[in-house]
């Protein structure tokens, strides 16, 4: 009777552990197991300070009017910008080559002529980074400036702007629209009329130099020390802050270094240098592309951190500067510290970086005080006297502040400052003439 069952149990049995295994396989195939949730954490902000636009750190630092019967001018930041800020809304059009051998007496005999106005930038800018700034129709043609020349004319109302190349001896034309010279009547000519008298000190020179014949109202600035976290810079400029190794080279110099860059500290002057070797570059460098990738490297790590503007490039060099302005006027210092931005850019990347780390406190000062300069007519008129230097040789004549750095405090000297073959100067009174300092 037992046997009679036995084939049908074990049917029974086989289609039992067939049916177990498939339900197994399938588990398995879908099983997804119950993880715990995991925090999200917000990712590492590297940025040290600002970040900026090109119409903050591409700026002019002069404007003078040439009306028929006055010169008239400023260096006041506020003042040019609210020029600036009617010339950006223009509509600039059909940008042509006028001279392509427009030598400096050429320029100065521009500038000379009435009805017209200068913007005076510190380097040459290409157009089709300025152009961010500009409204210009396209395409923008690859030029370069480092003067913006607005000529008027009242009986027709209509104006020209010219564009005039220092370095590249050439001279560009440009039509603006006939509705912006209501612009330019109205706003800026209204307020030129206002501004210092300036004056020509070397009218029958090849080159042309206005200064002001009025005295220049400044301010003498003292603030407390203050400084970025080198680790700061450390994290944004290293691939992995915890491969760097520390090294006390001396009393006041610090090396920081992985495998592929190093970071020169010296904490007496407040200052850095980043390399990194295998990023070096021998190719000429486009100049729009340079300075778009140096600007741009300062913005990824937020890394102005007082107000810097662009003030030379050397494209062949890959080499671009940055200097510290204070309430619009440029910073100069000896080698006590420094007060510029400098880069070296490298093959797709930045090969050299030096810059301070110190950070001035420009809007809490810890004391000011209201101090007069002489006229800048005074100055050139010393420094011709002065068996020093050539008058003839002086191409610029500009106020500034003579930074001094003192153990707790940053103290800002307004002074007078002349360019001579692109190194600048500060003007001593008690020198009769110059103080070659090594400015920086």
């Amino acid at each position: 009777m037992g046997l009679k069952y036995v084939e049908t149990v074990k049917s029974i049995v086989l289609f039992l552990l067939v049916a177990l295994s498939i339900i197994l396989t399938f588990s398995i195939w879908t099983y997804s197991p119950r993880y715990e949730t995991i925090e999200q954490f917000p990712p590492v902000d590297i940025s040290i300070g600002d970040k900026k636009k090109i119409d903050e750190i591409i700026k002019p630092y002069k404007v003078v009017f040439n009306f028929e019967d006055a010169l008239k001018g400023t260096t006041d930041s506020d003042k040019i910008d609210r020029i600036m800020d009617k010339i950006t809304d223009w509509k600039i059009a059909d940008i042509t080559v006028v001279d392509e051998n427009f030598t400096a007496e050429d320029i100065s005999t521009l500038l000379r002529k009435p009805n017209r106005f200068t913007v005076f930038f510190q380097s040459e800018i290409p157009l089709s980074v300025y152009d961010s700034v500009l409204t210009i129709e396209e395409p923008t043609p690859e030029i370069s400036f480092n003067q913006i020349v607005v000529e008027w004319n009242s009986d027709n109302n209509a104006m020209t702007v010219y564009f005039v190349s220092k370095v590249n001896k050439k001279l560009y034309s440009a039509r603006v629209k006939a509705e912006d010279y209501q612009s330019l009547y109205n706003s800026i000519l209204t307020k030129g009329r206002e501004f210092q008298e300036f004056k020509e000190v070397k009218p029958n020179s090849s080159s042309y130099l206005v200064v002001s014949a009025e005295p220049v109202e400044t301010i003498k600035y003292t603030f407390l020390e203050d400084e970025v976290s080198i680790n700061k810079f450390r994290d944004a400029l290293f691939s992995d802050a915890n491969a760097v190794r520390n090294s006390q080279v001396g009393v006041h110099h610090e090396e920081l270094a992985d495998d592929h860059a190093l970071m020169n500290v010296y904490s007496e002057k407040k200052t850095f240098k980043y390399v990194s070797p295998s990023a070096d570059s021998r190719e000429l460098a486009n100049s729009s592309e340079l300075l778009l990738d140096t600007i741009s490297f300062v913005n990824e790590h937020g890394g102005w951190t007082d107000e810097f503007r662009f003030t030379y490039m050397d494209a062949k060099t890959r080499f671009v500067r940055f200097r510290l302005f204070l309430h619009g006027l440029p910073v100069y210092t000896d080698s006590s510290s420094s007060a510029e931005i400098l880069q070296k850019w490298g093959k797709n990347r930045i090969y050299s970086y030096a810059r301070p780390y110190y950070r001035l406190n420009s809007q809490y000062p810890a004391k000011t005080e209201v101090e007069l300069l002489p006229p800048g007519t005074d100055i050139a008129e010393r420094l011709r006297k002065s068996d020093m230097l050539d008058l003839d040789a002086v191409e610029e004549i500009t106020p500034g502040y003579f930074m001094k750095y003192k153990p707790g405090l940053f103290i800002m000297e307004p002074a007078w400052f002349y360019l001579i073959n692109g190194n600048w100067s500060r003007f001593s009174p008690e020198g009769l003439g110059g103080e070659l300092i090594g400015l920086e």
